[in-house]
Parts: structure tokens; C-alpha cells; sequence
């Protein structure tokens, strides 16, 4: 019997202890998972171009001032490259950016990344979970939590793109899309309506894999700046904005 009750006041005392260790993760201003399709669809110099464009804007003076401008606290950033439903890799784990210098640290890290994912299908769905359990265990806690997903197609294997956004705006966490549009003209329509969610949601596309570059500096722009204090939070479900960007 008093080895039952040296058990139950362990368990007691533990309890108390389980929202500090909540506590503990590192507060941040952002957390931004950049989720880039590397399924088969994506051959090896397409598949440069996005790694090439997304280590260009985090030079960009534009995005480095965007980067200052999140918070005091800065930006959490990880990388995963996805393509089908049990095929998803953490390529760069989370990383703290807040000024030029650390930047530039994080655009030298994805100059030096491998393609962790060489073919596969596109489950756009599994990927966004994958996603969430990312976030979910990150060291860092943002008082935003976004998913950048970019691909050139739309979900062909595993769960419904749909269940996978759900489930990311139940947690809170805005899912927004880069539409690359070289295969499918209409595929920031689908991304639009099936794929991102949240607070401030949208769709930027690219015309090919060249204009991913563009595309990519004008999307951590807009999601570094964060929705404006004015617009709605859509219901889960509910299509966000769709655009598509003019060449600059």
C-alpha cells in the first residue's frame, strides 16, 4: 500500500509540472514551415530552381527588412520536402532568424541542401499533417504559426488535401500556397479552395518554376507582414484569396 500511494504523490507532484514544460519552448513572433514538393512531377533542375529562389529571398533586402520588421523575437524557420502520403523529410531543422546576419545564415544552410525526396506521389494532405506535428513539436512557440506549401499539382495519393488543412486551422495555424502553374493553369484555383486555410490565408502562383523565384520573396513578404489587423479570420473550409502576381 505505500508503494501504491509513493506512486499516486509522484504522479500528483508531476502534474503541476506539465504546463511549465509548455512554457518551456521559446517564444517567437513567427513559425514558418517552408513545406517544397519534391515529388516526381518536380524534376532535379526544377527542384533547384526552389531551393535556389527560396536561399535568394532570404537575402532579398526587402525580406530582410520584412524579417525585423515580424517582432522582437524573430522568426522561427524549418524546411520539409514532401511529395507522397509517407514520404516527407525534415530538411532543415527549426532555426532562429531575426536580423540580416542570421538571414543569411539560414539562405547558406538551404544553398547546402540536399534533395532528402527524389520522386514519389503528391499527397499534398499528408505533407500539411506531417506539417502540423512539426510545429506541434518545435522548440519554438509563435504567436503565429503559418505552413508555406508550394507544388505543381494537385493530391493524387493519400488523404484529402482538405483533411490535412483542416486539421491545421483547428490548431490555429494559417496554411497558405505557391501555386506553380507549368503543368496545371488552374492550380492556384484548387489551392485556393482545397489547400490553404487560416487566419489571413491565401494563394501567390508562379507561372513555371523560373518565376518561382518572384514568387516565393513576394509570398514571405506578405507572410511575414501577417494579415491585416481588419480582415476576418475565414471559417475553416472557406476559400482565402486568390491571386495571381504581375511580373516584376
Amino acid at each position: 500500500m505505500s508503494l501504491l500511494r509513493s506512486l499516486l504523490l509522484s504522479l500528483l507532484l508531476l502534474l503541476p509540472a506539465l504546463p511549465d514544460a509548455a512554457r518551456a519552448q521559446i517564444p517567437v513572433d513567427l513559425e514558418l514551415l517552408l513545406a517544397v514538393d519534391a515529388s516526381s512531377s518536380v524534376n532535379p533542375w526544377e527542384f533547384d530552381l526552389q531551393m535556389r529562389g527560396i536561399a535568394e529571398a532570404f537575402r532579398d533586402p526587402e525580406v530582410q527588412g520584412a524579417i525585423a520588421g515580424v517582432g522582437d523575437r524573430g522568426l522561427a524557420v524549418a524546411m520539409v520536402q514532401w511529395s507522397s502520403r509517407d514520404r516527407q523529410v525534415v530538411a532543415i531543422d527549426w532555426m532562429l532568424v531575426f536580423d540580416r546576419a542570421s538571414a543569411e545564415e539560414f539562405s547558406a544552410i538551404v544553398d547546402a541542401t540536399p534533395r532528402y525526396v527524389s520522386g514519389g506521389s503528391t499527397a499534398v494532405g499528408n505533407a500539411l499533417r506531417f506539417s502540423v506535428r512539426l510545429l506541434q513539436t518545435s522548440p519554438y512557440f509563435g504567436a503565429r504559426q503559418v505552413i508555406d506549401v508550394s507544388g505543381d499539382g494537385r493530391t493524387n495519393q493519400g488523404i484529402p488535401s482538405t483533411v490535412g488543412r483542416d486539421e491545421a486551422v483547428e490548431q490555429g495555424i494559417t496554411v497558405n500556397g505557391l501555386a506553380i502553374l507549368n503543368e496545371e493553369p488552374g492550380l492556384d484555383l484548387y489551392y485556393r479552395d482545397r489547400v490553404v486555410g487560416g487566419p489571413g490565408a491565401f494563394v501567390i502562383s508562379a507561372v513555371d518554376y523560373e518565376d518561382f523565384a518572384r514568387a516565393i520573396r513576394l509570398k514571405l513578404i506578405r507572410e511575414m507582414a501577417g494579415p491585416p489587423l481588419v480582415e476576418r479570420a475565414p471559417a475553416i473550409g472557406a476559400p482565402a484569396e486568390s491571386f495571381r502576381t504581375a511580373r516584376r
